[in-house]
């Protein structure tokens, strides 16, 4: 009877679990664009028609104007944004490119992520491209959620859709979006350095690191600009990320310029900040998670000598001896991004931030001057930085990188010049929160 009863008990714990799965796990959509197009296994899109929150897909930003159809395609003058609905999980994106015309697309997710970088297609031929996409809302459960703050509301990450936006000269035959129940994570916490900037000409290196992993992983980035250690549990972002963590997923930690503004007694690198370093590190690994600590880029501030002020103290001194202490990978971004500007140089290393004069942008009356927020030039050298340091560590997820990404020298960065994604359509003055 005991043998019988543990069998019934197994058979149930299964029939559970893909029960799980399958409440979990949305039919595949998919998108077929032109004007002649009939189809039953999917949705024909034969008109510009807007995103309407009823329908669930559609259009988006007013982009609808830039849509040309042909028979079976669409191609783009200017920026395409295409939403659709979804729950919070992990998207498998399927996209077929090409059409009538030769064509040239990038792609971005959410809030500018980029997930392919100007693919080219000749008239009356395809490419096909995928990627995984993590969609997330600030719910933990029904009692908690995050905590995010007002400018960050209307941001692509936290609706209830997913964005894509098809950018440079876009053609695009069929979007295809399949749930993907289970797969290995990489979460990254960090502040504005780290965040999915929403709107140009602010970057970071956490939504352009996307572009280097195959579709093994996903990245969910949980950084918000302004953060602090502190600040980042008392939001519950770590405990949101606690909520979902799977045994074996990673989490990246970078902190630092906010946390040194923190003043008064116990406070300071060796005091709350290292405390909650060690308690990221442990709280991560009890659930099975993997922790790495990245120290905090450097700002853009020349002495006259050529060389940079160490404006964050003892603080990645701190966090490299955490990281002894505990046995946890470090990434040196402060090493490396000194090594990179000072390469630069003061006046070269301008073309990494946000430095542009008055009138770059439309309504920007005054000039942009920021020694610590990077343009998209900036964060793809970060995310580079990051993702030699991944294969310098050796990390198992250094097999997920997408193959033919070649050694990067952050005493020889690019030139930025070679530079040539387009900027997104969507833009504000204000800087990001925190320094």
């Amino acid at each position: 009877m005991k043998a019988q009863k543990s069998i019934i008990l197994f058979l149930v714990s299964i029939i559970t679990f893909y029960s799980c799965l399958a409440q979990n796990n949305e039919t595949p959509k998919v998108f077929y664009f032109g004007k002649k197009i009939n189809t039953d296994s999917g949705i024909a899109i034969n008109n510009p028609q807007p995103y309407n929150n009823n329908t669930g897909y559609g259009f988006d930003f007013q982009s609808a104007k830039n849509v040309n159809f042909n028979n079976a395609s669409i191609n783009g003058n200017g920026s395409i944004y295409f939403s659709v609905k979804l729950s919070e999980g992990n998207y498998k994106i399927d996209i077929t490119l090409g059409g009538s015309k030769p064509s040239e697309t990038t792609i971005k997710a959410e809030s500018k992520r980029l997930m392919a970088r100007e693919i080219k297609v000749a008239e009356n031929d395809t490419s096909h491209y995928s990627f995984i996409v993590n969609v997330r809302t600030p719910k933990i459960n029904n009692n908690l959620k995050i905590n995010i703050k007002d400018r960050e509301l209307d941001d692509l990450n936290w609706d209830n859709k997913l964005t894509l936006e098809f950018s440079e000269h876009p053609a695009i035959k069929t979007i295809r979006i399949t749930q993907i129940p289970q797969i290995r994570t990489l979460f990254l916490a960090g502040d504005s350095t780290v965040t999915d900037q929403d709107l140009e000409p602010w970057a970071s290196w956490g939504q352009f690191i996307t572009m280097y992993f195959d579709n093994n992983i996903v990245i969910a980035n949980y950084a918000a600009s302004g953060a602090s250690l502190s600040s980042f549990i008392a939001r519950n972002r770590l405990e949101k990320i606690l909520s979902v963590m799977q045994p074996g997923d990673y989490l990246f930690i970078e902190f630092g310029h906010n946390d040194e503004k923190i003043k008064g007694e116990g406070n300071g690198a060796w005091g709350l900040y290292t405390n909650l370093l060690r308690e990221f590190v442990t709280k991560s690994r009890e659930k099975g998670g993997i922790p790495v600590l990245v120290t905090p880029t450097q700002r853009r501030f020349f002495e006259a000598n050529g060389k940079l002020k160490p404006t964050h103290g003892d603080y990645p001194n701190a966090m490299r001896k955490v990281a002894i202490d505990l046995e946890v990978p470090l990434i040196d971004l402060t090493k490396m991004t000194t090594d990179m500007y000072e390469v630069w140089g003061d006046d070269i290393s301008r073309k990494a931030f946000v430095q542009y004069p008055a009138n770059t942008f439309p309504g920007q009356i005054e000039a942009l001057e920021d020694n610590t927020h990077f343009n998209s030039f900036g964060a793809n050298e970060i995310a580079k930085c990051v993702v030699q340091g991944i294969k310098d560590l050796n990390l198992d997820i250094s097999k997920n990188i997408r193959p033919n990404i070649p050694f990067y020298n952050p005493k020889k960065p690019d030139n930025f010049n070679n530079w040539t994604v387009p900027m997104s359509t969507r833009f504000e003055n204000k800087k990001p929160d925190g320094n």
